[in-house]
């Protein structure tokens, strides 16, 4: 092994090879890499310069940053229609205001008019697109919707533990438990109880384009999963809606027959629930393709502190459930 020559003392410092040493009281070895590149430059000269600069790369990486992480690669998804939502706990971006009161509809299926879904065992499920008793399962387009609940009434922390009850049509525009041919079926609706970071995610299908409204999904949220039982007890009711470029693209599948016709004759501004603002707070990003499916995604405020006021039930799809 090669023996280090010890620094020569001077007036000036002790120096090694003619260099000043940057911590005079440590060794020639403990003096840090700017130190040990320098020297490595004086010894070998310009030729070693590349060597040293993947060195220097190389320390660079591993070093810790400013915040005591390790550099790491990123990657990126495209979205369809509106950005991508990052879904890292604490970097939610927050609505500009509270999710709209909207009407549950004529088809809830949460004991406010007809059927009651809520009071059946097996509801509380995060994948929804069969029926609770083993029957039907809805067909289509694979989609997860993700629904951020943020508490406004104190400081738009996540709103955990409150229980999210989302239901939407099937493929053929449909809602089960109302629409003809489909009224013994349970499917495409479910709870789901909100973390730490107030997310609720479903396993559904993309919903179809029913005569007079925008694609959407309903959604209520109840305080707590005991409060689901009774309707009265909802501290929020809206509705989610969906972009028009990916909707199209699901339409034009032979699955959704009907539904572009329909989505050809609405627009976000003029149907009768989004029209108020076209759904500025309540237009989903969308991430996906029809292959793989769809990822839905929706940071929804709700604010205590205010009192519900959802309307009654909007027209659109008749009784019959808002077939194509």
């Amino acid at each position: 092994m090669r023996r280090i020559p010890e620094p020569q003392q001077t007036p000036q410092g002790p120096r090694f090879e003619g260099r000043l040493l940057d911590h005079a009281r440590e060794e020639v070895v403990d003096q840090g890499a700017p130190f040990d590149i320098r020297t490595l430059i004086s010894r070998r000269g310009v030729l070693s310069l590349v060597g040293v600069g993947m060195g220097a790369a190389a320390l660079a990486a591993c070093a810790p940053s400013a915040t005591g992480t390790t550099s790491t690669p990123t990657s990126t998804s495209s979205a369809t229609d509106t950005p991508t939502e990052s879904s890292a706990p604490g970097s939610t971006a927050v609505p500009a205001g509270e999710i709209p009161d909207e009407t549950a509809g004529p088809y809830p299926g949460d004991g406010s008019n007809g059927p009651d879904i809520l009071e059946q065992s097996g509801i509380v499920r995060s994948d929804i697109r069969s029926s609770l008793d083993g029957g039907a399962t809805a067909e289509g387009v694979p989609m997860t919707l993700n629904l951020t609940i943020l508490d406004a009434a104190h400081g738009d922390v996540p709103f955990q533990n409150v229980a999210v009850y989302a239901w939407h049509c099937d493929a053929q525009g449909g809602y089960s438990m109302y629409s003809e041919g489909i009224e013994d079926q349970t499917y495409l609706r479910g709870v789901q109880v909100a973390d730490a970071n107030g997310l609720v995610s479903f396993t559904s299908i993309f919903p179809a384009c029913y005569a007079g409204r925008w694609p959407h999904i309903h959604f209520e949220v109840y305080p707590t999963l005991d409060a689901i039982t009774d309707s009265a007890n909802v501290i929020a009711t809206s509705q989610v809606a969906l972009p028009k470029g990916v909707s199209d693209t699901v339409y034009a599948l032979s699955e959704y027959n009907g539904s572009s016709a329909n989505m050809s004759q609405v627009s976000l501004a003029g149907d009768n629930v989004f029209g108020d603002d076209a759904g500025a707070l309540q237009l989903a990003t969308v991430t996906g393709d029809t292959t793989a499916g769809f990822t839905v995604a929706l940071t929804v405020r709700v604010d205590t502190a205010t009192v519900p006021a959802a309307g009654s039930a909007p027209g659109g799809g008749g009784p019959g459930g808002g077939r194509p």
